[in-house]
């Protein structure tokens, strides 16, 4: 994982992260074209060096297209919520 700065985290409920995860599973498994782009992307590392800047209600959805960035080379800052 690669981040731009270092962020302090007010989180609600750590007990919720496995059920996070496997959400975030299923859509990626619901995403299968832009698992093949992350496939690439972490092959050819087209984004390298490229800062990526968004905001964004992070859904599962939202967590995968991230993903695909960061295999493509995107540095990235994960601000977390407040």
């Amino acid at each position: 994982m690669t981040t731009t700065q270092a962020f302090d985290y007010d989180i609600k409920d750590t007990g919720l992260s496995a059920d996070g995860k496997r959400r975030i599973e299923w859509a990626e498994r619901e995403m299968p074209v832009l698992r093949l782009i992350r496939e690439r992307f972490s092959q050819e590392k087209p984004l390298k060096g490229i800062r990526v800047v968004a905001c964004a209600h992070v859904t599962t959805e939202t967590a995968n297209l991230v993903r695909a960035l960061q295999a493509g080379g995107a540095e990235y800052a994960d601000k977390g919520a407040r």
